[in-house]
C-alpha cells in the first residue's frame, strides 16, 4: 500500500510537522528490534517530503493547549500538501506534557483519526524521542528541552510490535522536576545570578550580566515570570546564554551543565531499570543536547559509574522522526495504547 505519513513533534518552544513516505513493508525483526537485512525496525525515513513550524505549547488555566497546536499543524499540512491528503496512512504525533496536562487524550486521539482520515497515535514527547533516538530498538533515552523526562522500552517483539512497556522517569514540569532540562538549568542559572545580585555569592557574576542582557534589572523579573503561562518556556530560553557563558570559560555556568548532564544519566538509568537489560544502549537526546560538552560528557560518566554493562551512543534522529516512525507503526496497526504514555 502506498501512501504518506505525517509526523507532528509539540515542544515547548516551537512545534514541527513533516511528510514522509509510508513504508508499508512488513519487517520481521530479532528480539533486539534488528531485522534480517541488518536495519533497524521500522526506523524511518529515508526521504522527507516537506516541513512545517509552528509555536510551542502554552498553558493556562485549562491546562496545555497542544490539542489546539496539533490540530492546527493538520490543517496546515492539507493545506501545504493538498496532493497527499487523500493519501496519509497514519499520523504519529509527540507531544509534551499532553498526559497531566490535557484531559482524555484517547478520546482526541479518536476524534482526530477521523478528522484526517487515518490511523493516529499521540503519545508523550519522550515515546518520539525514544523512536528516533534508538531508530525504533529498546533502551532508554533521556531528552533534554524545555523539559526533562526519561522513558526506557525492550525494543520491538519477533512480529515488530511495540508492546506497551513504555516506562517513563521525570517529566513532572518545571515545578516539580524535569531535572536537567532547559527551564532547570534556566531557573538554577537565575538563582545563582540573584545570589550575586543580593552580595550573598559573587561567583555568578557573569550569569547576572548575562540575566540583565536578557531580562532587564532584577527587580523586574518576576513580574516577567511569574504572570506568563510560557514561563518554562522563558527559562529555557536564558540556557542558550548559560550555554554561552559556558563556552567562554564561567565555571558556575560549566558546572550547572554538568549538573544537568548527570540528572539527565540518573534519570535514564532508573527508567531502564525494569524490564530492560543492563546492558541496553542509553542516549541523550533534545535541544539542550547541544549547550555543550560538559554536558554530554558528565551525562556519558554518569552513566557508565551508575551501571557500568551500560552502551552510551549517540542519538540516531531527532524526535520528529520518531514521530514518523510513529507514524508508521500505527499505519501498519502495530502500536498498543499504554494509559498516561500512549494512545490509538
Amino acid at each position: 500500500m502506498s501512501g504518506f505519513v505525517l509526523g507532528i513533534d509539540i515542544g515547548g518552544t516551537g512545534s514541527r510537522v513533516a511528510i514522509a513516505p509510508f513504508d508499508a513493508t512488513a519487517v520481521s525483526t530479532t528480539a533486539d528490534g534488528a531485522t534480517a537485512d541488518g536495519a533497524t525496525a521500522d526506523s524511518v525515513v529515508a526521504e522527507l517530503l516537506g516541513t512545517l513550524t509552528g509555536p510551542g505549547v502554552s498553558i493556562g488555566a485549562e491546562g496545555s493547549n497542544a490539542p489546539q497546536q496539533i490540530r492546527r499543524l493538520v490543517i496546515a499540512a492539507k493545506e501545504a500538501w493538498p496532493d497527499h491528503v487523500d493519501s496519509i496512512r497514519g499520523v504519529g504525533i509527540g507531544a509534551t506534557g499532553i498526559a497531566s496536562l490535557s484531559t482524555d487524550v484517547g478520546e482526541f486521539a479518536r476524534s482526530l483519526a477521523v478528522e484526517a482520515k487515518a490511523e493516529t497515535a499521540v503519545a508523550i514527547d519522550a515515546v518520539t524521542a525514544h523512536l528516533g533516538a534508538l531508530s525504533g530498538c529498546g533502551g532508554a533515552v533521556t531528552v533534554l528541552g524545555t523539559g526533562a523526562i526519561a522513558i526506557a522500552h525492550p525494543g520491538p517483539d519477533p512480529q515488530g510490535n511495540l508492546l506497551p512497556k513504555w516506562r517513563r522517569v521525570d517529566g513532572w514540569g518545571h515545578l516539580f522536576g524535569d531535572r536537567g532540562g532547559g527551564a532547570w538549568v534556566g531557573r538554577q542559572a537565575l538563582e545563582a545570578a540573584l545570589k550575586c545580585h543580593d552580595g550573598v555569592d559573587d561567583r555568578g557574576a557573569g550569569l547576572l550580566e548575562a540575566a540583565r542582557q536578557r531580562f532587564g534589572e532584577p527587580g523586574t523579573w518576576p513580574a516577567q515570570f511569574y504572570t506568563r503561562s510560557d514561563r518554562a518556556g522563558l527559562l529555557a530560553e536564558f540556557a542558550v546564554d548559560v550555554a554561552g557563558r559556558a563556552s567562554a570559560g564561567d565555571p558556575v555556568a560549566s558546572a550547572l551543565l554538568a549538573e544537568a548532564g548527570r540528572e539527565a544519566a540518573r534519570s535514564a538509568i532508573a527508567a531502564g531499570g525494569q524490564g530492560i537489560d543492563a546492558a541496553a544502549r542509553v542516549t541523550l537526546s533534545g535541544g539542550l543536547r547541544r549547550a555543550g560538552e560538559s554536558l554530554v560528557e558528565a551525562f556519558r560518566s554518569e552513566a557508565l559509574r551508575l551501571r557500568r554493562e551500560t552502551v552510551v551512543v549517540e542519538p540516531a534522529g531527532d524526535p520528529l522522526s520518531g514521530a514518523l516512525t510513529l507514524a508508521n507503526l500505527v499505519g501498519k496497526r502495530r502500536l498498543q495504547p499504554q494509559s498516561g504514555v500512549l494512545w490509538v
